[in-house]
């Protein structure tokens, strides 16, 4: 027991120099220049949307807020009594002289429905810049206008971002998925980019026309659930740049209980598992409180391992809230401040859906079961999306 005491408390010292690193990484993108778009060219917004979800008025109000001259809006569902639909309305009175069109059409061209869905919708795209985002996002007013300066840099191909965590309610599990996507996705990416990662994320994809028509259209991405990975390495595979734009959007969580935010995480979990096996692995070393009070136990709360476990929560607190510091600028009335006292939670959480994502390949997606699987690059393929129908 003391050599797993021992092992456990070198885990947590690796665990506490990430989250500073990771913090070190978004003070570095916070203070780096934003890209300037030399010209400002019409622009297709693609939306598809699922049902009113929360805060769905409100992300679809901010992007009718944009600082961008000519902007199309184009929204999508596949069921005529999808409850978005009134939502759309009223965003259509809201905004008169925005143009925003509604796409109505339940073809479903593959089992991943959100990319059928923009494949019904693409069609009434009118402009040859092409932003792809999810329901769900908050975005400040240089949303647009510092994707397309970050698109129109040399050598790049697709243009994505960052996004923070936007809680729905005050309840629990909203605040644990959003610390988890403000201090943990998000320093993680930044990290994953500085060893010379180029992830798709897949909140936000702002790519040219030719550039999708080039890599097969959207029907290449309608038969793979992690559709934002493989959109990335197709236009990495015609010798482009994804590049990180330095706007940062928020994104709702909706889960108000413990079972939702788990199946949420479990899905998210497992299709990075399918994708990047070795590196899923390597991340349970960031969570440093975890193994302190794997130390603790291993010791039987030896007073050095009790000292270890409030080390931990005091560095990965202190990392939280340098990163919300350093992302408030950036994210002004869409941050959220991080909930410290609930970052021991946090991390047991998050390791037991790492577990957890081992005893399967299904996930849970909108009410559907998919499954997950990776992707291989050379044979532009992956196993199909199996199994999907309904829950």
């Amino acid at each position: 027991m003391d050599a797993v005491a021992i092992f456990a408390a070198l885990l947590t010292v690796v665990g506490i120099v990430q989250s500073i690193a990771g913090w070190i990484a978004t003070v570095r993108f916070a203070e780096r220049p934003l890209a300037v778009a030399l010209a400002l060219p019409p622009v297709t917004v693609l939306k598809p949307l699922h049902g009113d979800e929360p805060l769905l008025e409100q992300a679809l109000s901010t992007l009718c807020q944009q600082d961008y001259p000519d902007y199309q809006i184009v929204c999508g569902v596949q069921d005529a009594a999808d409850s978005a639909i009134p939502v759309v309305q009223r965003i259509r009175a809201a905004f008169p002289k925005r143009d925003i069109a509604l796409v109505v059409d339940a073809t479903e061209h593959g089992p991943n429905r959100k990319i059928a869905n923009l494949i019904n919708m693409f069609p009434m795209g009118k402009h040859d810049l092409l932003v792809i985002a999810d329901s769900d996002l908050h975005v400040r007013p240089d949303y647009l206008s510092v994707l397309v300066g970050t698109l129109a840099t040399p050598g790049t191909g697709l243009a994505t971002t960052l996004y923070a965590g936007l809680p729905a309610s005050g309840q629990i599990p909203a605040l644990l998925g959003a610390t988890q996507i403000t201090h943990g996705f998000l320093p993680g990416a930044l990290l994953a980019r500085a060893m010379g990662r180029q992830d798709c994320l897949g909140a936000t994809m702002c790519l040219r026309r030719d550039t999708l028509i080039r890599i097969g259209g959207l029907h290449a991405l309608v038969d793979h659930l992690a559709d934002d990975n493989v959109l990335g390495q197709l236009v990495r595979g015609l010798g482009y740049r994804v590049s990180l734009a330095g706007t940062i959007v928020a994104t709702t969580v909706p889960e108000t209980t413990f079972a939702a935010l788990y199946r949420h995480e479990l899905r998210w979990a497992r299709t990075i598992g399918a994708l990047v096996p070795a590196a899923f692995a390597l991340s349970v070393l960031q969570y440093p409180i975890f193994w302190a009070l794997v130390a603790v136990l291993a010791s039987f709360g030896a007073f050095w391992a009790i000292g270890l476990f409030f080390l931990a929560w005091a560095g990965r607190a202190l990392a939280a809230m340098g990163i919300d510091r350093a992302l408030a600028p950036k994210l002004e009335k869409l941050a959220f401040p991080a909930t410290v006292g609930l970052l021991p939670l946090r991390e047991l959480l998050s390791v037991a859906t790492m577990l957890a994502s081992h005893a399967g390949k299904t996930v849970d997606w909108r009410g559907h079961t998919m499954h997950a699987a990776g992707y291989d690059p050379a044979s532009h393929s992956s196993h199909p999306v199996k199994g999907l129908h309904s829950r």
